[in-house]
């Protein structure tokens, strides 16, 4: 059941669009395991199909089916998050190979994964978006890549940095051709915010459940503000639902993704705020024998607190999400960019 609607030249079976979202969501609704290769699976995977030759599907797809290899993501960069179009790190050509410097950082899973999808800029002397390349490169090289934890408030180090000098990338391994990274970067990023948003609203309506339930057993849900909150949070999710189904029909359509992604964004860091206000005092502390326990460990609603406030940054923040809106959906002026 991994890469459902891959077909059987992969090793895997075919299904309708209908049917995959059909299956992530039973999924998540039984509240099965995060799978460890979502990054292969949802992102790289379709990404190959759409883009990729045929060497590179038959390559990595089966191995990613079979767990075998872990993929992260090369995207952002210390100077070039959001504005991902202004990255530095670069990849040059030599012989058989390029050569990858540069640092990204804000890498999920970086430290367990074997291969790296990295958009770097091989074309030094074009405009912004144009001299970009989508290259897959293998982590395992010393001396050459070096992965570093970043710790968070929420005491995990999901993230990482990750420093490129002179990594090797094959050139058989360049996706969609050179110059082509940016297109290939925004079919990913497409895919991120189309099937799996369906899946994660899922796992929000379960959250928004837990929430309501803690309110009405504590008294809290008296409140008739804190009441009209947690309606109008039940109310939006229905919205995301609807929105994110049309997005599933809106190839080509770079508004209905950025859209999504506005949304859901917003909503589940106010749903984390939502979660504080309910358990009252009782947020701020932590169990009664906290001080025998090292580490402190944080309880569900305070994680879901911490990491909400990360929703509307990373995946492309809501400013820039609001700005992709007004200049390719209603047709504003472009922003000016020194």
């Amino acid at each position: 059941w991994v890469g459902l609607g891959w077909g059987e030249a992969y090793g895997n079976r075919l299904a309708t669009l209908t049917q995959q979202v059909v299956w992530a969501e039973e999924y998540a609704r039984a509240r099965a395991p995060g799978r460890v290769g979502h990054i292969g699976e949802n992102l790289l995977a379709p990404t190959l199909i759409a883009y990729g030759d045929e060497a590179q599907k038959r390559r990595f797809l089966p191995a990613v089916a079979r767990g075998e290899e872990l993929w992260c993501q090369g995207y952002s960069e210390p100077e070039a998050g959001s504005d991902l179009a202004g990255l530095r790190t670069v990849a040059v050509r030599d012989g058989a190979d390029y050569r990858v410097s540069g640092q990204k950082i804000w890498t999920s899973l970086a430290v367990e994964a074997d291969w790296c999808f990295v958009l770097a800029r091989t074309d030094r002397g074009a405009r912004r978006h144009r001299g970009l390349s989508f290259l897959l490169v293998a982590m395992d090289q010393p001396g050459r890549i070096e992965v570093r934890p970043i710790r968070q408030l929420s005491g995990t180090a999901e993230f990482n940095e990750v420093f490129f000098d002179g990594a090797v990338a094959r050139a058989g391994h360049l996706v969609g051709g050179e110059g082509a990274g940016w297109r290939v970067a925004m079919g990913l990023l497409a895919q991120e915010r189309g099937v799996s948003t369906l899946v994660q609203q899922i796992g929000f309506a379960a959250e928004l459940g837990e929430v309501v339930e803690t309110a009405v057993r504590g008294g809290a849900v008296r409140d008739p503000v804190l009441r009209e909150q947690l309606v109008r949070q039940w109310a939006e999710l229905k919205v995301m639902r609807w929105n994110a189904l049309r997005t599933l029909g809106a190839a080509g359509d770079a508004g209905a993704p950025s859209v999504a992604k506005l949304l859901w964004g917003g909503w589940h860091q106010r749903l984390g705020e939502l979660a504080m206000r309910v358990r009252g005092a009782a947020a701020a502390v932590g169990p009664a024998d906290w001080s025998a326990r090292a580490p402190y460990e944080l309880d569900a609603w305070q994680r879901l607190f911490l990491f909400t406030r990360a929703d509307t940054i990373y995946g492309g923040s809501d400013e820039i999400q609001r700005n992709i809106i007004a200049e390719r959906v209603l047709g504003l002026p472009r922003q000016e960019r020194s």
